[in-house]
Order: C-alpha cells, then structure tokens, then sequence
C-alpha cells in the first residue's frame, strides 16, 4: 500500500485490488444516494451488499463498516436538525446536511474506484 495523499492517514490506496474489489467498493458507496428515492434503501442496499461481499475481501469489509458507520451518523444528525427545524434553526442547518448527504458519497465512489482505503470526514466510527 502505498500513501496517497502526503501523511494524511485517511487516505492510503492500495494497489492490489482486483477491480471486483473497487467497482463493488463504488456500488456500495453510490447505493447510499438510492435513499434519496426510497428512504430506507440508502441503508438497507449498502449493508445488503456489504453482508453478502465483506467475507471475499479486506478493503470491501471495511468499507461497508465506513458507510454503516455514516449511515448512523446521517440519521443522528438527520433527527437533530429536525428537532432543531422546530425551532426554526435546524432550517438554516438543512442546506449543509443535505449537500453533505450527496455530495460525500460521490467523493467516497471516486477514491474507492481508485483502490483509497476513504473515511468519511466529520463522523464518529460507532463500528470498526
């Protein structure tokens, strides 16, 4: 494995991933933003896939932790902002979340397409 971006520990690709590995990586990333679709399919198509591949490889089990871990953190801070809406902040909270909810996922496919160990930014790891 080699360190992708300088010291950054986030960041580490390896390169001896079959590219099963990373296209499976990319599909469990990218199901994420089915919830924006269907509700719950954004955390049940991820840990569906993950159940079924994260015996055949490494990097796929800790991915699929990495995502069952942002799921969890979404859904807390999704129930904090509206808690928040009845006061009428968690409004004003709702731009950020939702772009973090879209926009962090893509990032996650691309580097995973790449063979890059991603951890999500900003979360607490319930799972590792």
């Amino acid at each position: 494995m080699e360190n992708y971006f300088a010291n950054d520990p986030q960041y580490v690709k390896n390169t001896e991933l079959s590219k099963e590995e990373k296209n499976t990586a990319v599909l469990m990333h990218l199901s994420i933003l089915s919830g924006l679709i269907v509700p719950v399919a954004g955390l049940i198509v991820p840990v569906i896939i993950w159940a079924l591949k994260r015996s055949e490889s490494p990097y796929i089990d800790e991915q699929g932790k990495e995502i069952i871990n942002f799921m969890i953190n979404i859904i807390i801070a999704g129930i904090f902002v509206a808690l928040l809406s009845l006061i009428l902040i968690g409004f004003l909270l709702m731009i950020p979340y939702v772009l973090y909810f879209i926009i962090v996922p893509i990032i996650a496919a691309v580097k995973c397409s790449d063979g890059v160990y991603y951890k999500y930014p900003f979360i607490f790891r319930f799972i590792k």
